[in-house]
């Protein structure tokens, strides 16, 4: 009797395993933004390092490699809230053998 085996992800490249790590890490939160004009940017926001004494910031991260994340089943897309001008996604690891409920997308408040 033949029985299924589980599928072995591809081996992750220096940047993808760094991406993945990110994502993975959860101190911030990584969320794909996909503009009105279909341009997509994953990122997260540095907050304020009080040791350098630096501002925060938002870091973008590169779009193929968390891409090729999301194709390959280990990043998978939250809720969507939609606004008029783009629809942002946050981004979680995989949970293997979980399967993400449907449902359908937020709507921003404005002002």
């Amino acid at each position: 009797m033949l029985r299924t085996l589980p599928r072995t992800p591809a081996p992750l490249g220096p940047g993808g395993a760094e991406v993945l790590r990110l994502i993975t890490v959860q101190r911030v939160p990584v969320c794909l933004t996909v503009h009105a004009n279909g341009r997509r940017r994953y990122g997260y926001w540095q907050p304020l390092s009080s040791g350098a004494g630096q501002g925060g910031c938002y870091v973008a991260l590169p779009t193929d490699e968390c891409d090729a994340l999301h194709a390959a089943g280990r990043i998978v897309l939250g809720e969507p809230v939609v606004d008029p001008a783009k629809t942002t996604y946050p981004v979680r690891p995989a949970v293997r053998g979980a399967q993400a409920p449907a449902s359908a997308p937020r709507q921003a408040l404005t002002a």
